[in-house]
């Protein structure tokens, strides 16, 4: 039933957006997490995602779930439980009481509806064990949940050297799995953040930099697949690129199934 129903899903992606994909019954369901918003005059909300995760998601052979944010132990044990890898979007900033600051006048955070749940989930998948990919808010996300902090505001914190709103380059350590996923120790890439990881949580290390110091991707140390950068590679021209990473992730998921 399940996997019938990512074929469903994936079928229904496929119709809509032209993606010649071809559909496979062993596919790998993977889990996006969303962006809760609400108006605060109606009382109406919504889920939102940016459609470039589902297209890098489904071009790379995976099946697309968006996931809510709904704060449930049953709903967050399903996840868990049907879900073969997750991918972390972007998003507002975390707030600083997760990591034991005061907030800089520059921080927007994240609402507590998104917060509670999304912290949950990460640290449940954590222990899972299962394939995890972080996008910008992501990373930083994953980060201060294993412990680490953060870099509030990059402009006066650190400086304007590099601009982290559009392109730069990014240098990766070799012995990375990221360097074997690109073929490559340098990249080009595309961010669009005002705020950066500090501090480095558990199980995790430093696997590439730009020329300003700013940390721009982490991996696992454990073995397990766990991929965080800095930039938005769903939303590059470079569709190599694109496919690389969130191919990585559709991998270990389909490997791990």
């Amino acid at each position: 039933m399940k996997r019938a129903f990512a074929i469903m899903l994936l079928a229904s992606f496929i119709a809509v957006t032209g993606c010649e994909k071809q559909i496979d019954e062993s596919a790998p369901l993977i889990g996006i997490t969303s962006v809760y918003k609400a108006d605060e005059a109606t009382g109406k909300a919504q889920t939102v995602v940016n459609f470039a995760y589902v297209r890098a998601v489904a071009e790379s052979g995976g099946v697309p779930v968006i996931l809510p944010t709904v704060d449930n132990e049953l709903i967050l044990r399903r996840y868990l439980e049907e879900l073969d890898g997750l991918v972390l979007v972007g998003g507002a900033d975390i707030p600083p009481s997760a990591y034991g600051q005061q907030p800089h006048e520059t921080v927007v955070p994240l609402t507590s509806q998104r917060y509670d749940f999304e912290s949950k989930l990460i640290a449940k998948w954590f222990q899972s064990g299962k394939p995890m990919l972080g996008v910008c808010l992501g990373m930083q996300f994953a980060n201060v949940v294993a412990g680490g902090s953060m870099i509030q505001d990059i402009p006066s914190q650190v400086g304007v050297k590099v601009g982290h709103r559009g392109y730069h380059e990014v240098e990766i350590e070799p012995d990375s799995s990221l360097a074997k996923i690109l073929g490559a120790v340098k990249a080009s890439v595309w961010s669009n953040h005002h705020q950066a990881v500090k501090d480095i949580g558990d199980g995790l290390r430093i696997i590439a930099h730009s020329d300003d110091g700013i940390v721009e991707a982490l991996e696992r140390t454990d073995g397990g697949f766990g991929l965080f950068v800095q930039w938005h590679p769903e939303q590059m021209d470079d569709k190599q690129h694109r496919n690389a990473i969130y191919g990585a992730l559709v991998k270990a998921s389909a490997a791990r199934k």
